[in-house]
């Protein structure tokens, strides 16, 4: 019993750090520093393996942001930080008439590669995602 309960909690573990990972900047293909390094000349970053994409944790103009990058280079998507009064008016309603006394840590801005743009509310350890205008779009648990 206590075997197969050593391997259930090993199995758990290598499950939740298979989602967001930090690797090392030498574990990330060339195509995605050299797209990282173009799109953002002379930042350093931070690397994560996500869902195996490839996402690159950095600072910019005060700002903390990330981009996230396929293994061939290509930008699918960037994210900033933004001022939780800075979300749209929505956000800010559907978060109070939903999770009801809870506070929003952190708010981000969203942009796609196609230009999409969404909004990111941190709310009781989940990220909440909302369409441009502010629509609910789903909720990712942490």
């Amino acid at each position: 019993m206590k075997k197969l309960l050593v391997c259930t909690m090993s199995v758990m573990a290598i499950g939740f750090s298979a989602v967001a990972q930090k690797i090392d900047a030498s574990k990330v293909p060339g195509p995605v520093k050299t797209a990282f390094a173009k799109k953002y000349p002379g930042l350093k970053a931070g690397w994560e393996n996500e869902n195996g994409q490839f996402e690159a944790g950095f600072k910019k103009n005060g700002k903390t942001m990330s981009a996230l990058f396929a293994a061939d280079g290509t930008m699918t998507e960037s994210e900033v930080d933004i001022d939780v009064t800075s979300l749209p008016a929505p956000v800010l309603a559907y978060v109070k008439a939903h999770y009801k006394g809870a506070t929003i840590k952190e708010g981000a801005k969203i942009t796609k590669a196609d230009g999409t743009v969404n909004y990111e509310a941190e709310v009781n350890k989940m990220d909440v995602l909302f369409d441009e205008k502010g629509h609910f779009l789903k909720e990712v648990k942490d």
